[in-house]
């Protein structure tokens, strides 16, 4: 336990210099630095679908390189739980370990794809539930991946997630991509997240702020139900201010006595103040629940493509070629 408390710290290649205590469910009696968290798993209550054509799995490293990747892309493999710790009143920590020699495999923006059986179908056959993840270690870390998971009480996945224990198993396959990022591909890009959809968003803002020769500028609009919902708003503070390209507004619907930030919901005002112009050198992601989607962008097609832009992006001028929806 010790040793994965530690090792937090090198979690990502920016630290947080203050942080909050939790809690470890296997050892009770640890408290611990979540100094180097970057970022959450994503997608907790949305089902993935293989066939989705904007999904593409990463086409697998050959030769020598190929024994240094933990994932497999056509292939479930297990992976052993190595701890869990507590880290908010609904979110909880999670590391799991493969062999020491090996990376995970994960590219910007990319995710992990996570099942768990859930009884039998008519003919006897396994059921499955399945869920993508982000997972929120660096991706150069040998050795181990944490996921940082929301638990939500009709969570069918997240609820499996909070009943294991060290030495339990989770099966993932992997690496899926979603948006390939290249460093300057735009000169400004905006994201709008909310709740647990903060989690791509953090991938490419940390992907641009560790890479010294990336100038994008950023712009983050991040939406929750209360402050208290607001998932790492101390790390994303930190690297507010002592970054000068990133700038972040928070909004909540239910706002305590000593919120500075919004109130209600992202409006087209807060978009056309907060977000960059549109132009061909502006990208916007968006990655949120259903009803946030349909407000800001319009969901995915039911293939899972990007389907039809809406909302308010459309609104405001923005096209499909300036929109990408996680």
């Amino acid at each position: 336990m010790a040793a994965f408390l530690r090792s937090l710290g090198r979690v990502t290649p920016i630290a947080l210099s203050n942080s909050f205590l939790s809690q470890s469910k296997s050892s009770p009696k640890y408290a611990f630095t979540l100094s180097a968290i970057a970022a959450i798993s994503g997608g907790a209550s949305f089902f993935y679908y293989f066939s989705s054509p904007n999904l593409v799995h990463l086409e697998q490293v050959k030769g020598e390189e190929s024994r240094d990747i933990a994932l497999v892309p056509d292939k479930w493999i297990e992976f052993k739980l190595q701890d869990t710790a507590r880290v908010s009143h609904n979110t909880q920590l999670f590391r799991f370990s493969f062999d020491p020699t090996k990376k995970l495999g994960l590219d910007v923006a990319s995710c992990i794809v996570t099942r768990a059986p859930l009884g039998q179908d008519a003919a006897g056959k396994p059921k499955y539930v399945i869920r993508p993840y982000t997972p929120i270690s660096d991706p150069e870390s040998k050795g181990y991946f944490d996921l940082l998971i929301k638990v939500y009480p009709e969570g069918k996945m997240s609820q499996h997630f909070a009943s294991l224990k060290p030495g339990d198993v989770v099966e993932v396959k992997g690496p899926i991509e979603k948006l390939r990022y290249t460093p300057n591909m735009k000169k400004h890009i905006g994201m709008i997240a909310g709740g647990s959809g903060i989690t791509p968003m953090l991938q490419v803002i940390e992907a641009i702020l560790k890479n010294p020769d990336d100038k994008t500028q950023i712009s983050l609009l991040y939406a929750n139900v209360s402050p208290d919902d607001i998932l790492l708003k101390q790390k994303l503070d930190i690297l507010a201010a002592s970054h000068p390209n990133l700038k972040i507004f928070y909004t909540v619907d239910n706002p305590t006595k000593n919120w500075r930030g919004g109130v209600g919901y992202i409006t087209k005002n807060t978009v056309e103040k907060g977000l960059p112009s549109p132009s061909d050198d502006t990208l916007v992601l968006v990655c949120g629940p259903p009803g946030m989607m349909k407000h800001i962008s319009g969901d995915k097609a039911k293939d899972r493509s990007q389907g039809e832009l809406t909302g308010l992006l459309k609104e405001v001028g923005y096209t499909e070629q300036m929109v990408y929806k996680f």
